[in-house]
C-alpha cells in the first residue's frame, strides 16, 4: 500500500446526496480495476472508498461519495474534501478486482454509488477486451439517483456487446425500464450463471442474497463471484 496526498481538483454535486469528487495525488500510485483507497482522516480512522477511475488514468483518481444524513461517515470526509481541499489516503485496497486473464461474460451488479466500482471494472474491460460480453445492472432508488446512466448508453452504442439494465425501486409514472431490484432481474434475465464472471458492489445483505441464491438456483461459482462484500459475510 502507498500513502499519498492528494490535491481536491473538483467536487461536482451529481444529486442532492452523490458528489462526484476529483483528486490529483502528488506521486505515483497504482491499482487494479476494482480495487478502492482508504480516506486517512487520522492516524486510527481510515475509511473506504471504490475508486471510479480507472488504473490507465495515471494523473487523476475519481471518487463518487454518497453522503447524506444517513451516512454521516461520509459526510465528515465530504466536509474535509471541500473545507481542506487536499486529503490523504491509502491506496489499494481490497481483493474484488478485475480478473484480466479471463474471456467470460461478465455481470456487474451496482447499487447506488456501488456504480463507482462498476464503472472502473467496465470502462477497464472494455479497453483490454472490448468485444467480450458484459452486462452492467445499475439499481437505485429512483431514476435520478443512476446519475451516470447517459454515460452507460453512450457506450452502450459504441459496443453492441455491452447491455445496460437501470433497475429503478420507486419508478416514476411513464418509466419505461426495469423495475424492483438489481438480484430480481439479473434472476429473470439468465436461466444459468455457470460460465460467467460476476462482480458486485452493495450493501453486504444485497451481495450475500446474491451469492446465495445465484449459486443455488442459477449454478454461479462462489469462485468466479467477486465483491469486497464476500471478505465479511
Amino acid at each position: 500500500m502507498t500513502t499519498l496526498s492528494c490535491k481536491v481538483t473538483s467536487v461536482e454535486a451529481i444529486t442532492d446526496t452523490v458528489y462526484r469528487v476529483r483528486l490529483i495525488p502528488e506521486a505515483d500510485f497504482t491499482f487494479r480495476a476494482g480495487q478502492y483507497l482508504m480516506v486517512v482522516m487520522d492516524e486510527h480512522d481510515k475509511r473506504p472508498f471504490s475508486l471510479a477511475s480507472t488504473p490507465m488514468e495515471k494523473e487523476i483518481i475519481e471518487l463518487h461519495i454518497g453522503a447524506s444524513d444517513l451516512n454521516l461517515y461520509a459526510v465528515a470526509v465530504m466536509d474535509r474534501i471541500r473545507d481542506d481541499r487536499q486529503i490523504t489516503v491509502d491506496i489499494p485496497h481490497g481483493d474484488a478486482w478485475l480478473r484480466e486473464n479471463s474471456t467470460r461474460p461478465i455481470v456487474l451488479i451496482a447499487g447506488g454509488t456501488g456504480f463507482s466500482y462498476a464503472r472502473s471494472i467496465l470502462l477497464t474491460a472494455l479497453a483490454q477486451q472490448p468485444n467480450r460480453d458484459i452486462a452492467i445492472y445499475w439499481g437505485g432508488r429512483e431514476l435520478q439517483y443512476l446519475y451516470d446512466l447517459e454515460e452507460l448508453n453512450a457506450l452502450a452504442v459504441r459496443h453492441t456487446n455491452l447491455k445496460v439494465i437501470p433497475v429503478v425501486e420507486q419508478p416514476e409514472a411513464g418509466w419505461q425500464g426495469r423495475s424492483g431490484t438489481v438480484l430480481t432481474a439479473v434472476m429473470q434475465d439468465f436461466s444459468t450463471l455457470a460460465e460467467h464472471d460476476i462482480y458486485i458492489a452493495g450493501r453486504f445483505e444485497m451481495a450475500k442474497i446474491a451469492r446465495d441464491r445465484f449459486c443455488a438456483e442459477r449454478g454461479a461459482k462462489e469462485g468466479q463471484m467477486f465483491g469486497d462484500a464476500f471478505a465479511f459475510i
